[in-house]
């Protein structure tokens, strides 16, 4: 709790039950109506949230949103509360929930220290397109803008990193506001909405009656479909003859898969994918060839600069995907399909461009395309495979005495035979996790990616883990980011939570040394890092813990991790300096990615 005063006095109240809201007494006219029961505002956010169907919350207690937490005791059998050890924990948390489940999420924090140490994950969340509430406390209206106790100007901090941001200051504008919050938040192209809330509203009474929201006067989440403009790009696939598809993150959030599915089996097209839109295809579906951008798979990337047609479905055109601009998709016209205009010609310019939710326009453009196969096209895709797991993989040495190396522990993850679910941290075990783990599942990746944000990993698994609690979640991270939030090992302890985590430990900050022998002349500046015995460290939270550093104890290792009921930590001691290629360099097109260092054959 970040308040030092008392907790407030308050008049003693019975659990109001949300059920008996709709008791009815019979109006003039003979029909009947609700009978409207007054209740606090803190209640009234309650009784909101369970009409928006929200069974998990994930936060932290303060000053400021005491008296909330206080009427969450009385709903604790419909609303879950998880007590994560750090703000930042908790959003990261509620956007792994978010990530595994579809669902919106819930967060909420105090005020001041507590609602901007939300800021990181709401930031992160924003430029991932993830939906969330942050709900944060705030001090009595009366005192805003008097430099109170805890008090800051959370709307005006999270303005430029949310879809809406509100401060409710009475209690009557609570139902109307988070009705508006999940719809906005949830709809289009899904981001973060915080709603600041004073604690004279919390404390105040109102007329409790819930309306959700299904429109905004001039928010248009959806925009209409230009049909001309899907027969246009039907035209452009049906003529080209070297077409690539790039999978991003959107058909997950528009739950698109199958007809991803029937459009890429119709044309016979091969598909890539950004880093975010990873398992929205099966890694074992014959159309998929690899991984796009900066550490991405050989033969996309090459390929991209030959391909006469480029197809974006439901993604942006990420720096980390184009590499140099002037220079991306030379020889290639554009189609791209998204449901945000303002992403359609901001990096790359369409000749097609289709706005509009992909659940909707993939099936209108299917149905206008001819079935082809494109098996000389896909061969080639195949070649640049084979010689990207020849250079980076087979042509290694294995022996049970050698050390391991970042790729071993994903190759070994795939043999399983369970659905996994991989959440990742940020760096280089994040590129070669994401690379090579085998997806076979929508929703089984989650990981940060536009921001980039160390420390997302491990309380994003937690998220994650309650939210797909059928599935095993195993977070794959490195010894940097860990460290920035294993805080949340008490999280995962207290909850007892079956997560599995994978420490892959180079002694380094990996991805940033990288870096600097690549371009800094392996002048190696505050990057290398030491560790505590995380073993250790995972016992004393109750937590098993174990290490490995050679290859032949990993297949054990492992073995041993996922038998263990509850949680486990597993350490990998990893090669210091295993590098992750492919690489395309900073400034470079996306055709002179490197599959080793520069100096060496490529």
């Amino acid at each position: 709790m970040h308040s030092q005063s008392a907790p407030p006095t308050r008049e003693p109240f019975e659990p109001y039950n949300f059920l008996m809201m709709e008791t009815t007494k019979t109006k003039s006219d003979g029909q009947p109506s609700p009978e409207v029961k007054k209740v606090k505002g803190s209640q009234a956010l309650m009784l909101s949230l369970l009409e928006e169907d929200v069974d998990q919350i994930f936060g932290y207690p303060g000053g400021s949103i005491m008296p909330v937490y206080d009427s969450l005791m009385d709903y604790e059998q419909k609303l879950r509360h998880l007590l994560t050890r750090h703000e930042q924990g908790a959003v990261h948390a509620a956007q792994g929930y978010a990530r595994a489940t579809g669902k919106t999420g819930v967060v909420m924090a105090t005020s001041g220290p507590g609602a901007t140490n939300l800021i990181t994950g709401i930031a992160d969340a924003h430029v991932d397109s993830t939906p969330l509430v942050c709900i944060t406390g705030q001090v009595n209206d009366g005192m805003l803008g008097t430099d109170a106790f805890q008090e800051v100007d959370i709307i005006s901090i999270s303005a430029p990193v949310t879809k809406w941001s509100y401060q409710i200051t009475r209690p009557e504008e609570i139902p109307e506001t988070i009705a508006k919050a999940f719809y906005i938040a949830g709809s289009g192209r899904p981001g973060p909405v915080l709603i600041d809330l004073t604690k004279n509203a919390q404390f105040g009474e109102l007329d409790f009656h819930y309306q959700p929201c299904n429109h905004i006067r001039s928010y248009r989440p959806v925009p209409e479909i230009d049909q001309q403009q899907v027969a246009r790009a039907a035209g452009l696939i049906n003529q080209s003859r070297q077409l690539l598809a790039l999978i991003g993150q959107g058909v997950i959030l528009g739950g698109a898969e199958e007809e991803l599915q029937s459009f890429l089996e119709k044309t016979g097209i091969p598909a890539a994918s950004t880093l975010l839109g990873l398992s929205a295809l099966p890694a074992s579906h014959p159309n998929y060839v690899g991984m796009l951008g900066m550490h991405g798979n050989y033969g996309p990337n090459i390929l991209t600069n030959e391909a006469d047609l480029l197809i974006s479905i439901g993604m942006r055109f990420d720096d980390r995907v184009t590499g140099k601009l002037s220079s991306y998709g030379e020889k290639a016209r554009v189609v791209h399909l998204d449901i945000d205009p303002a992403e359609i010609d901001k990096n790359v310019k369409a000749d097609a461009p289709v706005a509009g939710d992909v659940k909707q326009t993939l099936p209108l453009l299917t149905g206008m395309v001819d079935s082809k196969s494109h098996g000389s096209w896909h061969e080639r895709f195949y070649q640049y495979e084979k010689k990207e797991h020849e250079r980076l993989i087979t042509s290694r040495p294995q022996d049970n005495n050698l050390p391991l190396r970042m790729s071993d522990v994903i190759f070994q993850l795939n043999s399983r035979e369970e659905d996994l679910l991989l959440v990742t941290d940020v760096g280089q075990h994040q590129m070669i996790a994401c690379r090579y783990f085998q997806f076979a599942s929508s929703r089984s990746n989650i990981t940060s990616g536009g921001l980039g944000t160390m420390g997302f990993g491990l309380p994003a698994a937690v998220g994650a883990q309650v939210g797909a609690s059928t599935r095993q979640v195993v977070a794959v991270v490195g010894d940097g980011g860990f460290q920035m939030t294993i805080q949340e090992l008490g999280t995962i302890a207290h909850a007892q939570l079956p997560l599995k985590i994978i420490i892959l430990n180079n002694s380094y900050l990996g991805m940033v040394r990288q870096w600097q022998q690549l371009f800094f002349k392996k002048r190696y500046a505050f990057t290398p890092i030491s560790s505590p015995d995380y073993a250790k460290i995972a016992e004393g939270y109750g937590i098993h813990g174990q290490k490995v550093s050679l290859q032949g104890e990993l297949p054990a290792a492992l073995d041993k991790m996922f038998e263990t009921p509850g949680p486990c930590l597993l350490e990998v001691e990893v090669d210091k300096e295993d590098n992750v290629f492919p690489m395309i360099p900073p400034g470079a097109s996306v055709s002179e990615v490197m599959l080793e260092p520069p100096g060496q054959k490529d």
